[in-house]
């Protein structure tokens, strides 16, 4: 996913896995939860808790993660080792699953007698929210205060990893993480097929719908595309939808502060995209072809552009090299790009970890400023890059962090649209491949999706 493709999303809504999960932490005896009110836990002070790992003495940390493609998983084993060699006292015992496996059996870890100790956790209602509301987190507040996180980190990346106590309002109440890494979705490009064609880096969605014609016309596949997990939808429609709409009206109606989505330009997105797939610009039989099959294609310069997340980097280098760059769109007449993006997923500390502050030392060593270098050394993004950092112009390394810095100064990160509702994943995705197949008209797509999130608001 979404971030390393960080968007399975569960069925189920907040309140049935609440119930579930809250039923199954008691017939467990797992630790109790987090605090009963809407406001940072009365147990959570800086005072009540240390910086102190040797104190705890001998140390088993239980940690679960979903950084499994090779540029992050290589930044995290070797995070992992210079963590224990710091801390000779702790031994880390990892456990890495892809997403989707995650998404699996996560909430049977959470629940069980023995419990991870950290974990990561995925934004918004289906899976943060649930967590929460089952008391299965435990809030990091006084570990902020304590280590820094929350100056550290931005407002806006620190807003997205909070809850009210209950799970039922996101972006405010308790914090319940802090993110390692940075991602936005974008339009990698082909430098080569763009200069041959005589075309310059699109910088709005106008300038890069205009391109398509051509690229075609020359006997080449504009876009790669493949959808058969469903969660590539989501980013296309999403970038699309955000350099229409803007961020303003998007962050508005995915935290369902106001609008719609059947106004207008959420319905212009759609019929964006349907063009998109009945002029041939994207790939025929998107929905039966996976995303990697989609990103080979872009990586053999078979395509001109592929719409993916700054997660992919490590792989477009590889495949691609020089020829490889990177941008995000925005709105006509906007000099700031608007997309889709936020953090990766919230290292958080589960309530049955007998060693809190470990785990709150072992998410600080890895999510910090000698973390950042890490993780660039790897190919990845860190949430909060070096001030300094200036990648060699002309690289997709500089696209990225360019952008990554254009994005967060112009305020223009619009939060995925899957966090709207406990089941907007599998609506918005299900919709999009109907959407694409010329199975739904968009004023119809519309009105999925506004079904769901009404019924959702209308719940809480």
């Amino acid at each position: 996913d979404y971030r390393g493709e960080q968007m399975i999303r569960s069925t189920k809504t907040v309140r049935t896995l609440a119930v579930s999960l809250a039923l199954a932490l008691a017939a467990t005896a797992c630790a109790p939860g987090g605090s009963t009110t809407d406001e940072p836990a009365a147990s959570s002070s800086a005072s009540q808790v240390s910086k102190d790992v040797s104190a705890a003495g001998d140390v088993t940390l239980t940690v679960w993660d979903q950084n499994t493609d090779t540029g992050i998983n290589d930044a995290q084993e070797e995070l992992n080792k210079q963590f224990q060699q710091k801390y000779p006292n702790v031994k880390i015992e990892r456990v890495s699953r892809s997403f989707s496996d995650l998404k699996t059996t996560l909430k049977l870890a959470l629940t069980s007698k023995n419990p991870p100790d950290v974990v990561q956790a995925n934004q918004g209602y289906p899976d943060m929210g649930s967590f929460v509301s089952g008391g299965l987190l435990r809030p990091e507040d006084d570990y902020a205060k304590l280590y820094g996180w929350d100056t550290y980190f931005p407002e806006q990346q620190l807003n997205l990893n909070k809850f009210t106590a209950d799970g039922k309002d996101w972006q405010s109440g308790n914090l319940y993480g802090v993110s390692q890494t940075g991602e936005i979705v974008g339009v990698y490009y082909n430098r080569k097929i763009l200069k041959n064609l005589n075309l310059q880096v699109p910088k709005t969605i106008t300038e890069f719908e205009a391109m398509l014609p051509t690229i075609k016309a020359s006997g080449m596949l504009p876009i790669a595309y493949g959808d058969v997990e469903k969660s590539p939808g989501i980013h296309i429609y999403g970038i699309t939808q955000a350099a229409i709409a803007g961020e303003q009206a998007v962050t508005d109606l995915v935290t369902g502060k106001s609008g719609a989505w059947t106004d207008e330009p959420s319905v212009k997105a759609a019929q964006t995209i349907q063009d998109w797939a009945t002029k041939g610009y994207i790939t025929e039989g998107a929905n039966g072809i996976s995303r990697d099959e989609a990103l080979a294609e872009f990586g053999k310069g078979n395509s001109a552009f592929v719409i993916t997340g700054t997660w992919e980097q490590p792989k477009v280098i590889k495949s691609l090299g020089a020829d490889a760059g990177f941008v995000a769109l925005g709105p006509d007449g906007s000099d700031t790009p608007v997309t889709t993006g936020g953090v990766g997923l919230a290292w958080a500390i589960t309530t049955g970890s007998k060693h809190p502050d470990v785990a709150a030392a072992y998410i600080d060593f890895i999510t910090n400023a000698g973390a950042a270098q890490v993780l660039i050394d790897n190919g990845n993004l860190p949430a909060v890059p070096p001030a300094d950092w200036a990648p060699k112009a002309g690289t997709l390394q500089a696209d990225v962090a360019n952008e990554w810095k254009r994005v967060n100064t112009g305020s223009g990160l619009v939060p995925y649209l899957d966090y709207a509702t406990p089941t907007f994943y599998d609506t918005l995705s299900a919709a999009v491949q109907q959407l694409t197949a010329q199975k739904l008209t968009p004023q119809q797509f519309a009105e999925q999706l506004q079904k769901d999130y009404a019924a959702f608001l209308k719940s809480k």
